[in-house]
């Protein structure tokens, strides 16, 4: 199977929209693992083909970040306006249950190197892991694969960062902003890797998340979108609260993915509270005429399944 590759802008286009970039350290890429300082709110590195668009994305999400602590990684890719938005976005996190989309594009991917469909079993497990994020189905299929054919996955995707979980501990897999912005890009887009099938199935499963599991990136999304989401959340002792949310957007004129990941959060609301600033900021942004009225509001009470990891 070859590596599909995203294709490369032309060189006056890039330099072009660099030009309407705001940049205000610190910027994106591997950095520090220590909580953000309150008074410091970073500011991602935007680019766009939309005249202003990137200026207003930078400032607006600088603004939801201000106050509050913690470590964020952000990567926002939409495909209508060619925008592009990065902080942090090449720093590993513990995956915790976002790793699940990983785990069922791996899935899909060795059934078409088989050229088989999944068993009603395989289906089954699948349903409930992204669905419900459940953690038995998650585990089970993650045995079956294996850790090996998880790394022939993620090289054919091209996911060069993302590091698989060790002893079967898939929540502890270490992943990137960038990574799952290349995933969902895969999932959200024709490609040499994955099959129209399988993204359509992928797609399905995570436009069905449990309301409970909702939050996170979908939140001050646009009516009438399409929303596929996956989030997960994991506490140590270290690195307090890592709370992740990825999204797909389409439909209705819409194509963009935006992937959120924290940790150091002192909270599990706080992570979430965070997600969800920057969320409605990007959606609010790529969405102008959205009315207020008809946009999504997440539940108030957030669920997710907690990963088995060992002690610290």
């Amino acid at each position: 199977m070859t590596r599909d590759r995203l294709p490369r802008q032309p060189r006056t286009a890039v330099c072009a929209a660099l030009t309407a970039a705001v940049v205000v350290s610190p910027v994106a890429g591997a950095g520090p693992a220590s909580a953000s300082p309150a008074a410091t709110a970073p500011r991602p590195v935007c680019v766009s083909h939309q005249s202003g668009l990137a200026g207003r994305l930078s400032r607006d999400i600088a603004a939801a970040l201000r106050g509050r602590s913690g470590t964020i990684a952000i990567s926002l890719r939409d495909h209508t306006t060619h925008t592009r938005c990065t902080l942090r976005a090449n720093q590993r996190f513990d995956s915790a249950s976002v790793v699940k989309a990983t785990v069922l594009a791996t899935l899909l991917w060795d059934a078409q190197r088989h050229h088989r469909p999944l068993t009603k079993g395989e289906k089954t497990l699948a349903k409930a892991m992204i669905t419900k994020s459940d953690n038995a189905s998650t585990s089970k299929l993650w045995k079956k694969l294996k850790a090996s054919r998880v790394k022939a996955f993620l090289r054919a995707a091209g996911m060069d960062a993302t590091v698989p979980g060790k002893d079967g501990y898939w929540g502890l897999t270490r992943i990137t902003a960038n990574d799952q912005e290349r995933l969902l890009d895969l999932i959200t887009h024709p490609n040499t890797v994955l099959t129209d099938a399988s993204r359509r199935y992928i797609l399905s499963l995570m436009g069905k998340v449990i309301r409970e599991q909702r939050w996170g990136t979908p939140a001050g999304a646009p009516g009438g979108v399409r929303i596929q989401v996956k989030n997960g959340w994991l506490e140590r002792s270290t690195h307090g609260w890592r709370v992740h949310s990825i999204g797909a957007f389409t439909g209705g004129g819409h194509d963009y993915t935006l992937t959120v990941l924290t940790q150091d959060n002192r909270t599990l609301k706080a992570g979430v509270a965070t997600i969800e600033a920057v969320a409605r900021a990007v959606h609010k942004d790529l969405n102008p005429t959205a009315h207020t009225a008809t946009v999504y509001a997440p539940t108030d009470r957030p669920q997710e399944a907690l990963p088995a990891v060992p002690k610290d």
